[in-house]
This record gives C-alpha cells, sequence and structure tokens, in this order.
C-alpha cells in the first residue's frame, strides 16, 4: 500500500503518534525552517535503507542527522572545536549544518561511508517537538534529506511532499503538515573538521555571519567531503531553467517585482527582496511543472546575503536532472 498518513493537524497526540512510528521504523516527512525533510531513526540501518529507496538516491550520499539540541549532538561525535561551539550557540536552533568527526553512533549507513557526521537542530516548532517526542523513546537523532525524489525540486509545503512521494511511502508512513517553510532553502552546510571553517553549501548562514561569530576567517580550500545537495545538477524541474536570459512568450519567469512581465510570459514568482525570493523559489518552479512549461527562466538576484545560495541552487538547478 502506498501513501503513507497525512497528518494536517499536528497536535501534541499526533506530534506522539508519529515518534512512534519512528521507533517501528516508519518515515516521517516533517516541516523545517528550510525545507521539508524525510526522516528515519538515525540508527535504524533498514528505516535509513528505505530513505534510500524512496528518494532514488546514491547510497553513498551522506545523511543530516536532526537533534533537538546543541547537547544532543556530543554522542554523535569524536570531539568539536571551538569555532563550532560558538557556531552552533550563534545559530542553532536554525538553519545551519555542522560537520564533525563522527562517533562509533554515527553508521556508515548515516555518514556515506565517511569519518564525519552532519548534525542540525532545526527551528521549526514541529520539527523541535518531534525531535523532543523522538528522544523521549530513546531514539538518539532523526536523519533526514529533503522530502523528494532525488535531484528533483525540495519541498517547502507539506503537498509538495505528497506529489512528490505519496506513490513511494507505505501506508505506516507519516506527513505531518506545518505550512510552508520560512527559509526556503537548505541549510548552510559548515565543514568543522580543520582549523577554519569551510562552507560546503551555501544558504541563509553568510561566511560573513559565520566570520562574525567565531572571528576566524572562512577557509576557501576545497574539501573531499561528500555532503548534501553538492552535486552538478541537482535542484531542478522537468522544464528547462535559463538564467538571466530573456523570456519569451510561453516562457515561466521568476524574477524581484522590479522586473516587469513581458507579453505572452507566465509569472511564477515576482518576490520583493532576496528573502523572499529564497522563500517562493522551489514552490514557483513546482508551479512551472504544474502548469507543463518547457522553460522557466530565472533573473537571479545580486548580492553576498541569501542570494549566494539561490544562485548555487539555480546554477545546478539549470543543469537539469
Amino acid at each position: 500500500m502506498t501513501g503513507g498518513q497525512f497528518v494536517s493537524h499536528c497536535t501534541a497526540d499526533a506530534i506522539s503518534a508519529a515518534a512512534k512510528a519512528l521507533k517501528a521504523g516508519a518515515l516521517v516527512a516533517f516541516p523545517t525552517e528550510t525545507v521539508y525533510g524525510l526522516g528515519a531513526d538515525a540508527n535504524n540501518g533498514f528505516a535509513i535503507s528505505r530513505i534510500y529507496k524512496v528518494k532514488g538516491r546514491p547510497n553513498d550520499h551522506p545523511l543530516i542527522v536532526h537533534v533537538a539540541s546543541l547537547d544532543r549532538i556530543h554522542p554523535w561525535i569524536a570531539d568539536i572545536p571551538e569555532y563550532a561551539i560558538a557556531l552552533a550557540r550563534s545559530f542553532w536552533p536554525g538553519p545551519m549544518t555542522l560537520i564533525l568527526k563522527r562517533s562509533d553512533l554515527a553508521k556508515d549507513f548515516v555518514t556515506g561511508g565517511q569519518e564525519t557526521v552532519g548534525l542540525r537542530v532545526p527551528s521549526h516548532p514541529i520539527a523541535l517537538a518531534l525531535l523532543q517526542a523522538a528522544h523521549d523513546l530513546d531514539i538518539a537523532g532523526i536523519a533526514a534529506p529533503s522530502a523528494n525524489r532525488f535531484g528533483h525540486v525540495s519541498p517547502t509545503n507539506s503537498q509538495s511532499v505528497r506529489d512528490e512521494l505519496e506513490n513511494f511511502l507505505d501506508a505506516i508512513d507519516v506527513i505531518l503538515d506545518g505550512g510552508q517553510s520560512d527559509v526556503g532553502v537548505e541549510s548552510t552546510i559548515i565543514d568543522c573538521t580543520g582549523d577554519l571553517p569551510r562552507v560546503l553549501r551555501p544558504g541563509a548562514i553568510t561566511k560573513e555571519m559565520i566570520k562574525n561569530s567565531t572571528g576566524q576567517a572562512v577557509s576557501n580550500e576545497v574539501s573531499e567531503i561528500r555532503v548534501s545537495g553538492s552535486l552538478e545538477q541537482h535542484y531542478a524541474p522537468a522544464a528547462k531553467v535559463l538564467l538571466d536570459a530573456d523570456p519569451q512568450p510561453g516562457d515561466g519567469l521568476i524574477a524581484l517585482s522590479e522586473f516587469e512581465t513581458p507579453n505572452g510570459v507566465v509569472r511564477l514568482g515576482q518576490p520583493s527582496n532576496n528573502e523572499e525570493f529564497a522563500r517562493i523559489l522551489y514552490q514557483a518552479l513546482r508551479s512551472g511543472d504544474y502548469q507543463k512549461l518547457t522553460r522557466i527562466v530565472v533573473i537571479q538576484p545580486k548580492g553576498e546575503d541569501i542570494a549566494i545560495a539561490i544562485r548555487d541552487r539555480l546554477l545546478r538547478a539549470s543543469r537539469g536532472r
């Protein structure tokens, strides 16, 4: 049987039931402030294997372990540098993932066989409530990539999760509805295994924010650590994505509101600033697919804030699947 159980009103009882489903080996799609995640008990190898199967995700692609608070990362790690503690105190709960040297608790099926583990404390209240309820059942963490098929556009609301995964989920699985994600693009991933922090995936936490928090420069060295969303082709709708092109009649268009819509062009998004651009981006790309458009033109936002993350996702989306 497919489809999963859809929970539109996340009461305390519903969250408790979802945690019990995780304990029983089910998958739970849940909201975070960045995008929706597809979660499993991070120590249940069979449940983790189902994440990979449902997503169609390569087995060596590591997952991020979500926990409810900073103190709960310690069983997962071998050590943590001072600058990583500073980052955690500055930006957790929030849209930031830290890559740290793993302990024996972090198994190969979560780390992709690497000697590092990614950890995050999300800020969405439903995510935190689920993590706490799971912890009460002796679940040390919830491993969760984005709740979509691998390479596709990440979901920022529960309907998008259903559209993507309904045919791949089992009856025991759960989809929690927590409204629209506030940030809209995935977390900043920071490698904390070296002398200096190193950004492996840009997000809402920028290099300037990292430097201000730690008092240290951000390393520009190339990393060999594999992390989520680092492939050249990713975050892609079915439509072809064109960057900073002249939209033609019949094309979809995503651009800041100051950019006028040419005649015959389908406006998919007109955010007023970069933060709103990030928030609506993935849903706007999905809207183009819902309308069966073949091309989507995106006029990229400028700036050194979250616009860096937006441009990163768009470059990968423009390379298709």
